[in-house]
């Protein structure tokens, strides 16, 4: 893929929507997120309620593991043939179209799913960070989906229901950028859109993510006390189309490692991602056919029609 740049700021990147959590009118909060996620798919939030200092020791644990030798990374690495994504992988290449990243994946929740083989013993307070970060994010995510439901004229639990409930699946992703010197033939990941429900990310102070809207690439702005919501495929789906999934890419920067923690919220794989049937009515048919999860991404990955 050809990496294009736009070499000057668009008032879009400071107009990214930054919804204020401890806004006391739950009902305008719930707006805001409804009018972020219709319009453009991805916002900030601010005073979220997670601790900074959390956030603190999340990207110092993240750090530290990517700096560790290759040798005690690879003790996590992903399986050579396997199908599932856990584990560290990397892909540092000065080829024209590949990716510059190096990443470690693994689920966090629920309990069930986990696999403690891919979380690193060094750093050793890696496992404690993550766990407590997970109740965290929970929380927050919950509380966004909340509004969404809330949004589409439903109850508030209705889409953490059509996402699994109880068994809805949260994964880890960190993502580590080094500084590349050849930045413009290389991007740290390619355009798409999440194949979950909604990501809840925070990044280091270098920029690099850039969402795509009225038909051009534009940067989303680092905010230090932020936490990003990216709006996914499933929720897409499940809404009908009234919530947007953003089309996003991350760039990496030639003098500067970047850096980010997103949590994926993502559906069990064998829940139907289909519109809500509620939402359905002769005035607003079914824009999306009934697929299971597991089915929807592998179609997905391989590229073949879901529709």
């Amino acid at each position: 893929m050809e990496v294009e740049r736009d070499q000057h700021t668009s008032l879009l990147a400071e107009t990214i929507p930054i919804v204020d959590l401890s806004n006391l009118d739950e009902e305008q909060v719930s707006r805001a997120v409804v009018k972020a996620s219709e319009e453009w798919g991805i916002f900030h939030v601010v005073n979220h309620g997670i601790p900074m200092e959390l956030i603190g020791r999340l990207k110092d644990v993240g750090a530290q593991f990517f700096d560790l030798p290759e040798t005690e990374k690879n003790a996590v690495a992903k399986q050579a043939g396997s199908k599932d994504f856990e584990g560290y992988t990397t892909n540092l290449k000065y080829v024209k179209g590949e990716v510059w990243t190096e990443n470690l994946f693994h689920r966090i929740w629920p309990p069930s799913c986990i696999n403690f083989s891919y979380w690193p013993k060094n750093p050793p307070q890696y496992r404690e960070v993550i766990e407590e970060y997970t109740k965290e994010t929970k929380k927050l995510s919950e509380r966004v989906l909340g509004y969404l439901s809330e949004g589409l004229g439903l109850p508030r639990e209705a889409l953490i229901q059509g996402l699994g409930g109880d068994s809805t699946e949260y994964v880890m992703r960190i993502n580590n950028y080094p500084p590349d010197p050849k930045p413009d033939l290389t991007l740290g990941v390619p355009e798409h859109t999440d194949i979950i429900g909604i990501a809840i990310i925070v990044t280091n102070e270098v920029s690099g993510l850039q969402i795509f809207k009225d038909d051009r690439w534009f940067d989303v702005h680092y905010i230090p006390t932020a936490i990003t919501i990216n709006i996914g495929d499933q929720i897409l789906r499940l809404s009908n189309g009234k919530y947007k999934n953003v089309l996003h890419r991350a760039i990496v920067d030639k003098e500067k490692k970047r850096m980010s923690w997103p949590i994926f919220v993502d559906a069990n794989p064998d829940v139907v991602i289909g519109p809500l049937p509620e939402l359905i009515t002769g005035d607003n048919p079914a824009k999306f056919k009934p697929i299971t999860c597991k089915d929807f991404k592998y179609r997905r990955l391989l590229k073949l029609p879901v529709e």
